[in-house]
């Protein structure tokens, strides 16, 4: 059977090269119950490396531009990228 695992990286900015300053990961297989936030250092530093460790990108965040008087709002994390890998379980 196969099974989803997630991987949500919040980079430095648009560019899928750029640094990844938060992150979380879901696994559906069940085999592990990270969070996010539980290591203080990235599964991957940027997109990119996700990439070639075979995570799917897709999706990644609407790159919107800023309304005037909230360039410099920090509500949330703008730069998000979503990826996939399928994991075959045993059932």
């Amino acid at each position: 059977m196969t099974r989803q695992k997630v991987l949500v990286l919040y980079l430095a900015n648009s560019a899928l090269d750029a640094p990844t300053v938060a992150w979380a990961v879901y696994d559906g297989t069940g085999e592990t119950r990270p969070m996010a936030g539980d290591t203080d250092t990235p599964p991957y530093r940027t997109g990119v490396d996700a990439l070639k460790d075979g995570w799917r990108l897709f999706q990644a965040s609407q790159i919107l531009p800023h309304q005037r008087g909230a360039e410099f709002d920090v509500s949330y994390l703008k730069y998000e990228f979503f990826f996939e890998r399928l994991v075959e379980v045993a059932v």
